[in-house]
């Protein structure tokens, strides 16, 4: 298709996608205090949405809702916890959460993600 490069595996064998392998977009932010993008790739702003809730607005939209986004975080003071997302949608991940290990909503000093799929 227009624009896509196929390149031999490491055993070449088989080839790869190169368009459909590559990430589409990635985010780190600040998540404590005021909130804001540290660094990014197709990500615009992050929302404050209350404790341990953002809103994550991409730049150029995917092309569906069925991209996946890998959340990470990193804690101030909890050792473990887990983030997780209520909604994707095609220009932004709606309800990004952030828990602590007791299982309540932590602001994180660190927070971003992933995302791989298709761009619109």
């Amino acid at each position: 298709t227009g624009g896509s490069i196929n390149v031999l595996g490491e055993g070449t064998s088989a080839t790869t996608n190169l368009q459909q392998g590559l990430l589409k977009g990635w985010l780190n932010f600040k998540g404590d205090g005021t909130v804001a993008v540290r660094d990014s790739l197709n990500f615009t702003s992050v929302t404050d949405g209350g404790t341990g809730i953002y809103e994550l607005n991409i730049n150029n939209n995917m092309g569906n809702v069925n991209y996946h986004f890998n959340p990470f975080h990193r804690s101030n003071s909890q050792t473990s916890g887990i983030a997780e997302i209520a909604d994707q949608e095609t220009g932004k991940i709606d309800d990004h959460k952030t828990f602590s290990s007791a299982d309540t909503l932590i602001d994180r000093d660190l927070g971003g993600g992933l995302i791989a799929g298709d761009l619109a």
